[in-house]
């Protein structure tokens, strides 16, 4: 359920140090083997950019790699490879809603990511981003179903599986909380932030339980 704005991210982060970028889907898929860290965050610059819905499980082997730093890349790289929806109108629909959301103006955002959702319904960041606003909205029951909408789309989604941690959490429903955030870890190790959860809902339950 995260919201990012990735406004070339990766792209603008590939500097003059880097090796020369991968040049076609080939090269691509042998630089991520590469031992080089930075050739390996080449191809993922590549797979995020160009790939398709399907290479999201590449750069989901790259959350476990050994570089924090290729790492990183992974988890923006499926952030964007996410957002692509392969339809240059509901892209800017998308902008749009995502305009809208940090604008605040929610009924708004909605409005245009029920567009989306209704055009293109297996386009799995357009329930992700109104769920997001659902939560900001306080709509938490709303939110809940279009997070598991995400999944049923994209089980591997930890935005979406960290949001339902997020959405427990605010209904006080600690336990389940917990199983959440612990599901978005399985997906992605590196969120810093629902680790810090899991411990604090830890050693809330231990309380209570004590």
């Amino acid at each position: 359920m995260r919201t990012l704005i990735l406004v070339l991210a990766l792209t603008a982060a590939a500097g003059p140090a880097f090796p020369q970028a991968p040049q076609s889907r080939g090269e691509a898929l042998a630089a991520l083997q590469s031992p080089d860290a930075a050739s390996r965050a080449q191809a993922i610059v590549w797979i995020a950019s160009r790939g398709l819905a399907s290479d999201a499980a590449l750069l989901q082997e790259r959350l476990r790699d050994e570089s924090a730093f290729v790492r990183a890349y992974a988890e923006q790289g499926l952030w964007l490879l996410w957002s692509r929806s392969g339809d240059a109108d509901i892209d800017r629909l998308m902008a749009a809603g995502v305009g809208q959301m940090q604008a605040g103006r929610y009924a708004e955002a909605i409005a245009t990511f029920s567009s989306v959702i209704s055009r293109k319904p297996d386009f799995a960041e357009g329930w992700n981003k109104r769920a997001t606003v659902y939560y900001l909205a306080g709509d938490y029951a709303r939110s809940l179903a279009d997070c598991n909408e995400v999944l049923k789309r994209n089980p591997s989604h930890f935005g979406a599986l960290s949001g339902l941690g997020q959405i427990h959490f605010k209904l006080e429903q600690y336990e389940q909380a917990l199983a959440w955030f612990r599901r978005a870890l399985e997906a992605n190790p590196n969120l810093s932030g629902v680790e810090e959860n899991v411990r604090g809902l830890e050693a809330l339950l231990r309380e209570k339980r004590t």
